[in-house]
């Protein structure tokens, strides 16, 4: 009995759907007959249509039915009203263009209807050449439209976007139409006209246009008969469906009778499994304990050092200022080392002139210093052949002495003898033996004299060459002194000027790291920097001219003397201290 009654609902609601699309999709074909004949003779005729044109009556008609289509029935004090100008009355508010028709219609004091008011509003909407735009925001606002219709309704489908697609076309006819209150609340009724012979003009239009009608009839009626066909068999699929359902659902119960036990076991299993993780929990909780005390004294020891920190950041800030403050001064030294270094480049170059003049001479030096050893290697040998030839004449001239001393002797023995050997005549032989002798003995003498005389000259010629050596030996040792005086000079140099490179090095890093100080205006600074006492008329604000800051007289009452001031100048404690830890640092 369910089952059936199920079904005839369903049929039911099948068959209201069903009909209402056959309504829908023949007034949308309505539609377009109409107007198809409606633009065909207003083209063919060529002039303006009147309100009499059979073509536009028809017209009318079929958009009073498919405004009407699916209207809601509103009750009032008089009765049940039932009238397609209330959605039109929504234009109004919805397009402001539409309020001069609005007020028009509501002036004509001939109408009495809201069906009246509603053609004479569709009247002048297309003389407006504005009929599909004015329908087409309604169409946009849909839940306005619910108000009126019913949600099967044909201008809350899809045929109701087409019917204002196809309105677009009527732009092209131009309409002069009478609005007579007494024609416009009462029945259209179409008119025929006939000619002189007789003839039906009209008829003929009506009965093309009741053809095209039964043909999309008959067209629409095989549609139905197929969905149908259509709709038994998934009814018929559909019981089907159920049945397996019923029998699904009987499976499905027994499972859940089959999982309710399993449920049963698993909750008693879970009680179990409780009492162990609470035992569990237990001493958990007990471990947690103990570790809790364990992480408040970490905590305690991480407090301290975080307060330690602390001072520390705040000396390091403090040493921060300090090293800002010494900015100017590191820029002054940039300025003066970069002097300092230009200098020194210039005197390295005359060094390296005077290194590369030096080294021409000691090459100099070197070549005369060679060829001098060379001469002095020969001198020394001559020297060493000549000591020779004088030791071979020294020793010759002992001999030759000795053999005067001898002949000496000798002569005077035969001097002697001579006395004694005058009377014999042998002895004068031997005398004049003696005496050629003597001859030759004094010519030998005279010889080795020249000799002797040759000797001591060449002697002298050594002892000068001597002389020479021993000068030439100074000037050599002279020549090396300078050459190695002038040698540590250069490395002297050379390691003044890398030092200096690294200072200057030194603090271009210093001069990045504080770069962006700057001189503090008057206007940003309303307290003192060190103590952090407000500024007034009797603590008036002073700059610091190291560090650029704004301080008290009591926090600037210092004066130094400045590379960038010829005079002391007026300078905050801090940078006062730093000074003189500098000055004296130098000093030392």
């Amino acid at each position: 009995n369910a089952l059936n009654r199920h079904n005839s609902t369903q049929h039911t609601v099948f068959g209201v759907r069903y009909h209402a699309m056959e309504e829908r999709a023949n007034l949308m074909n309505m539609m377009k007959l109409s107007i198809k004949t409606l633009i065909q003779s207003a083209l063919s005729l060529g002039r303006t249509l009147d309100s009499d044109f059979p073509p536009l009556q028809q017209f009318f008609v079929v958009l009073e039915h498919c405004l009407k289509h699916g209207l809601k029935v509103k009750k009032t004090f008089i009765g049940q009203n039932k009238s397609f100008f209330g959605p039109l009355e929504l234009v109004e508010k919805l397009c402001p263009e539409a309020s001069d028709i609005a007020t028009s219609v509501k002036n004509l004091p001939e109408l009495k209807t809201a069906v009246g008011r509603g053609r004479a509003w569709l009247y002048l909407a297309l003389m407006q050449k504005k009929l599909a735009d004015y329908l087409k925001v309604l169409l946009d606002h849909k839940h306005l439209l619910s108000e009126f219709y019913e949600p099967d309704a044909l201008m809350m489908e899809e045929e109701g976007a087409v019917i204002v697609g196809l309105l677009v076309g009527l732009n092209v006819i131009d309409a002069n139409l009478c609005l007579k209150g007494e024609d416009l609340d009462s029945q259209v009724k179409i008119k025929f006209k006939y000619n002189r012979d007789g003839g039906i003009t009209a008829v003929l239009d009506q009965k093309h246009y009741v053809e095209e009608l039964n043909r999309h009839l008959s067209c629409t009626v095989a549609d139905l008969q197929n969905k149908i066909d259509c709709l038994e068999k998934t009814n018929s699929k559909l019981q089907e469906e159920l049945a397996a359902a019923t029998d699904r659902i009987g499976s499905l119960q027994e499972e859940q009778q089959q999982l309710k036990q399993q449920n049963e076991l698993i909750r008693e299993r879970s009680e179990k499994s409780v009492e162990v993780t609470k035992e569990d929990t237990k001493v958990e909780l007990d471990t947690y304990r103990q570790s809790r005390q364990g992480l408040d004294e970490m905590y305690s020891d991480v407090w301290k050092q975080l307060k330690e920190e602390k001072k520390i950041r705040l000396e390091l800030e403090k040493e921060l200022e300090l090293q800002i403050g010494m900015k100017t001064e590191m820029e002054i030294a940039m300025k003066l080392l970069e002097k300092d270094t230009h200098e020194k480049q210039d005197t390295l170059v005359a060094l390296r002139q005077q290194l590369e003049e030096v080294k021409a001479i000691n090459l100099q030096m070197f070549h005369k210093s060679q060829n001098a050893e060379c001469s002095l290697q020969q001198k020394t040998e001559a020297i060493s052949s000549f000591e020779e030839k004088t030791n071979e004449m020294m020793s010759s001239m002992k001999q030759m002495e000795e053999r005067l001393q001898h002949a000496e002797k000798a002569r005077q023995a035969a001097e002697e003898r001579c006395n004694k050997m005058k009377q014999d005549s042998t002895l004068e032989k031997e005398l004049k033996s003696e005496k050629e002798q003597r001859q030759t003995l004094q010519r030998e003498l005279h010889q080795e004299k020249d000799a002797t005389s040759l000797l001591k000259t060449e002697l002298e010629q050594m002892e000068g060459l001597k002389k020479e050596l021993r000068k030439l030996q100074d000037e050599k040792q002279q020549l090396e002194k300078v050459c190695e005086e002038q040698e540590q000079a250069l490395q002297e140099m050379g390691l003044h000027l890398s030092q200096s490179k690294l200072k200057m090095e030194d603090i271009k890093e210093v001069n990045k790291a504080l770069k962006g100080h700057t001189w503090l205006k008057d206007d940003e600074a309303t307290h003192c920097k060190q103590c952090e006492k407000e500024f007034s008329i009797s603590r008036r604000k002073h700059h610091c001219r190291n560090c650029g800051d704004i301080f008290c007289n009591t926090c600037s009452s210092n004066e130094l003397a400045l590379p960038s001031y010829p005079k002391p100048v007026r300078v905050c404690d801090t940078c006062h201290t730093l000074l003189l830890q500098r000055c004296s640092s130098n000093s030392s």
